[in-house]
């Protein structure tokens, strides 16, 4: 049975090296949404902080509502940057470099095909006839 997605002349280290730098990739994709989780984690925090300050106020708590209203409410997470500010940084930047150099060496060392490793690996893998091993679509 042939998953065989390798472009002819394409050899065994650079299907190695196309590969770790998938899994590089997906380490920053899996990066990013620790990022996006940080953004609404920081931002639904901030919420009910504000939520807090303003049940303070109404037990007649003003002077701790005040400090949490000025001190922790709206806060910058970093110096100058709420979350969604690292977020674009970090798309705009890192994440962007990062998806179009892969990308690009796909593209220049086999054709731009994906996951060649994970499919030869899927191929050596494959029981015969057994019904839960098929190659799947080409």
């Amino acid at each position: 049975m042939s998953l065989s997605r390798r472009p002819d002349g394409v050899d065994d280290a650079t299907v190695e090296a196309l590969g770790t730098l998938g899994e590089a990739l997906e380490y920053v994709e899996r990066a990013r949404g620790r990022l996006y989780d940080f953004h609404q984690l920081s931002g639904r925090a901030d919420l009910l902080v504000g939520e807090a300050a303003e049940q303070l106020r109404d037990a007649g708590h003003d002077d701790v509502a005040e400090r949490l209203e000025t001190e922790l409410v709206g806060r910058n997470v970093i110096t100058d940057r709420w979350t969604f500010q690292i977020v674009e940084d970090y798309d705009d930047g890192y994440w962007t470099t990062a998806r179009d150099l892969e990308r690009q060496a796909r593209e220049a060392l086999a054709g731009g095909v994906r996951h060649i490793f994970e499919a030869e690996m899927k191929a050596d893998r494959i029981t015969d006839g057994h019904p839960d091993h098929t190659p799947g679509p080409a």
